[in-house]
């Protein structure tokens, strides 16, 4: 996995570059770009390619040749082991190096895998370990390509500045060279020099377009670094994907933890606190039916109150945990039940081929119940509307409303849980609410047929 400082690829978080609270730039930055702290540090990573490129590339082959002339004894074994454990070291220093030159943050790979301890088992992790020959490629590919961005990032560069600031230094050339200027053309004939003030000025044009297209070559040579460190010294997608995996099955068990929570407050707080009051009632009642009927009755009557009131919490907890309506009629039903009680007209519109899986189902019912409801306690919106269709093998939801604005799903609120609940399934929660609305938020879901 790689990231890059700053607030999209490539962007460097540098007092040179705009900012929060900063005035932009006057010049553009095809101008700044020369001087600008990004340019130069891309640059001393080229610097630095070659002769590391010479180092890795050396080492690599020189151990790997060794180990390989060596496997006719025991010792080629090992010494195979070494050369991949070299290249992994260097994949170290590779994702240093581009961590402080280039703003690219790569993610260290997986460990060695070793069943059990010593240096057998060592030498046999090192060798079946596919990062340590990826390193070994690295060391191989990234060699050429330095010798090659070395080549071409020096001469633009140095021919760039040179040219540019021609018109400073021509007069070494009549003084000490003993020629009018910096020779373009020259044979046993004749000769042609850069030595008229329009030439020279021409010159220091020529310069001054070279020096501004300098950066961005340097930019896309580093760009194909980037690929290289990131695609071969980082961790592999399986392992990405298991990270991934082990953060979801987390947020999962926490969900459900909250949730099992919340139903045993619920509860306990209402349900089982009203049936005790009851079963109370009732017994003061059966005391008093022979000596005060009518009292007894009186209070009958009151605990029949309490236990419709009990039955309607139930009802709605279980509406909390799953609806009926849910299972029994499907999604087109439980969110226009779900909108009828919204405080705000709301507008459903299900496009479904089929239903989908009960677990999909279910999280689509809450994620648009949940969403509703901040419509009814936040938006502060008179409409809102809920779309809810298939698109190959995904499912999308989407909630507009048209009220005030301004939800932000980082700032951990109940949108940042919700799009923690959407990406424990590989769902997307993607939230659009600029200050002053309308509001749409919508959800993705993969799709799975019941």
């Amino acid at each position: 996995m790689a990231t890059y400082y700053g607030q999209g690829y490539g962007e460097w978080d540098d007092p040179a570059s705009p900012g929060p609270g900063r005035q932009p730039h006057r010049l553009p930055v095809v101008l700044r770009a020369p001087f600008e702290a990004r340019s130069w540090s891309e640059f001393c990573y080229l610097l630095l390619s070659l002769p590391l490129g010479i180092l890795m590339f050396t080492y690599s082959v020189t151990m790997l040749s060794l180990g390989a002339g060596l496997l006719v004894t025991f010792l080629g074994i090992p010494v195979l082991a070494a050369a991949l454990a070299g290249c992994r070291g260097f994949g170290a220093l590779e994702r240093a190096r581009a961590r402080g030159l280039l703003r690219l943050e790569v993610a260290d790979p997986e460990p060695l895998m070793m069943k059990r301890r010593g240096p057998m088992a060592w030498i046999a992790a090192m060798l079946r370990s596919g990062v340590s020959w990826r390193h070994v490629l690295y060391t191989a590919l990234q060699f050429p390509w330095a010798v090659f961005s070395f080549v071409v990032g020096v001469t633009f560069w140095t021919s760039g500045w040179t040219l540019l600031t021609y018109p400073l230094w021509f007069w070494v050339f009549p003084m000490y060279g003993g020629q009018g200027g910096l020779q373009l053309y020259g044979d046993e004939t004749h000769s042609v020099y850069l030595d008229n003030p329009f030439e020279i000025m021409v010159t220091a044009l020529v310069g001054l377009l070279i020096t501004l297209a300098t950066p961005w070559i340097v930019r896309g040579l580093t760009t194909v670094d980037r690929l290289l460190v990131h695609g071969l010294l980082g961790p592999s997608r399986l392992a990405t994907r298991v990270v991934e995996l082990e953060s979801d099955r987390g947020v999962v068990v926490d969900t459900a933890a909250a949730d099992l929570q919340r139903i045993e407050r619920d509860l306990h707080d209402g349900a089982q606190a009203r049936l005790v009051a009851l079963a109370m009632d009732l017994g003061l009642a059966k005391e008093k039916l022979a000596q005060d009927p009518r009292a007894a009755a009186q209070m009958v009557e009151e605990a029949h109150g309490e236990v419709k009131t009990a039955l309607r919490e139930l009802r709605d907890l279980a509406r909390g945990i799953h609806p009926a309506v849910l299972t029994d009629r499907g999604l087109d039903a439980a969110l226009s039940a779900v909108a009828s009680r919204c405080t705000v007209p709301v507008k459903v519109e299900v496009d479904l081929p089929s239903r989908p899986a009960p677990a999909i189902e279910g999280i689509a019912y809450f994620t648009v119940s949940e969403l509703l409801q901040n419509v009814s306690k936040h938006a502060r919106a008179s409409r809102a509307t809920v779309d809810v269709w298939r698109a190959e093998e995904r499912l999308l939801l989407q909630v507009v409303d048209d009220g005030v604005g301004g939800a932000d799903a980082s700032s951990g609120s109940g949108l940042a849980g919700l799009a923690g609940r959407l990406d424990a399934v590989d769902g997307i929660l993607v939230v659009d609410s600029p200050t002053g609305g309308p509001t749409r938020i919508t959800a993705e879901l993969p799709w799975r047929s019941s």
